[in-house]
């Protein structure tokens, strides 16, 4: 999402909502810092589970690997 500060955004609000339509998204920032997202509405949580279903899906198998393993590397990265 590209980064539109905040007094563009209000100035450019018309021509940013035409993009929103279209399926563009934005993320608004107040000094540099992401303050809200301009998304389309109700698409966003639909589309943002069908994204992380298909990343899941494409997700790359770890075959031999050892329980004991895994139960350190899910400890070194608690501490």
């Amino acid at each position: 999402m590209p980064d539109i500060g905040a007094y563009d955004a209000k100035t450019r609000l018309p021509e940013l909502l035409r993009q929103v339509r279209k399926g563009k998204r934005f993320t608004i920032t107040h000094r540099g810092q992401p303050i809200a997202d301009l998304v389309p509405t109700g698409s966003a949580t639909a589309e943002s589970a069908k994204q992380a279903i298909d990343e899941m899906l494409h997700f790359e198998r770890v075959s031999n690997v050892a329980p004991e393993d895994v139960a350190a590397w899910i400890a070194e990265g608690r501490r």
